[in-house]
């Protein structure tokens, strides 16, 4: 399992409505990745508190090589998208999870 942080700087004039940006890109590329066979969940939608202009979707996918196939896919699809609403290309990081291990808040009231 991979967790993808795909970042989109938006225009100035579109950070206001960032909310209705999203949504179109979701409706866009939604129904494609949603039939990939990597779709595991859906994303997380944010925007910096202070940077409105800069949005992120962060989701997780099931595997490197389906979430390479969608990415091509996607790319047909994006470009008026970006030339629309974005100052430039969309920004993607694949993050693998570490296995560290934390504590419990029980383990942490017990030392108070």
């Amino acid at each position: 399992m991979i967790t993808v942080v795909e970042s989109y700087r938006l225009k100035p004039a579109y950070a206001p409505h960032a909310l209705q940006v999203l949504q179109e890109l979701d409706d866009l590329l939604g129904p494609n990745a949603h039939t990939n066979a990597g779709h595991v969940g859906h994303a997380r939608f944010l925007q910096d508190a202070s940077e409105p202009a800069q949005v992120c979707l962060v989701y997780q996918w099931r595997d490197h090589k389906s979430f390479m196939d969608l990415v091509r896919n996607e790319e047909k699809l994006l470009g008026d998208f970006i030339a629309k609403y974005c100052s430039g290309p969309r920004s993607i990081q694949i993050h693998n999870e570490l296995p560290v291990e934390v504590d419990h808040d029980e383990d942490e009231r017990a030392n108070v």
